[in-house]
């Protein structure tokens, strides 16, 4: 049988998850027209905005996660979300956040090894208007997406 859990983890990360809706109807013990008509409702307001999986990332080649805090250059300071929009289209970025403090822009960032966080930093990180990184290496997740992963 042909191999295609990367092409399917892949589609799992784009939001391509439904909902069990049986599942739900038994847990809620309402009917599936219930469920359904009413997660349609939420979808429309836009209160669920994506269905998505929870990985076991080692299984899937990408165990090593890093928070980056970025300091940006004062050129930058009048358009923060421009550079965070930038960085966000980086497939290994699984977060973007814009704070205050000493830092402008937090990243969650999933890759495979140190090696190939290295290479993302090297070549994508560190660029124009990007002025200090401090990395900050997760060695063990506790929950992720409100389940817990101990």
């Amino acid at each position: 049988m042909k191999d295609i859990r990367q092409r399917l983890v892949n589609l799992f990360k784009k939001g391509y998850c439904t909902p069990q809706i049986a599942r739900i109807a038994k847990e809620l013990k309402e009917p599936s027209t219930t469920i359904h008509y009413n997660i349609k409702k939420l979808e429309k307001l836009g209160a669920i905005r994506a269905y998505k999986a929870i990985f076991d990332y080692k299984k899937i080649d990408e165990g090593f996660c890093a928070f980056v805090l970025i300091a940006i250059s004062p050129a930058e300071y009048n358009d923060p979300e421009k550079m965070a929009a930038d960085l966000a289209k980086l497939p290994e970025v699984e977060s973007v956040d814009i704070c205050t403090g000493d830092w402008e822009i937090i990243l969650k960032v999933r890759v495979k090894d140190q090696d190939e966080y290295y290479q993302l930093v090297k070549n994508v990180i560190s660029r124009k208007g990007i002025e200090k990184i401090n990395t900050i290496t997760s060695l063990k997740q506790v929950k992720s997406d409100f389940i817990k992963v101990l």
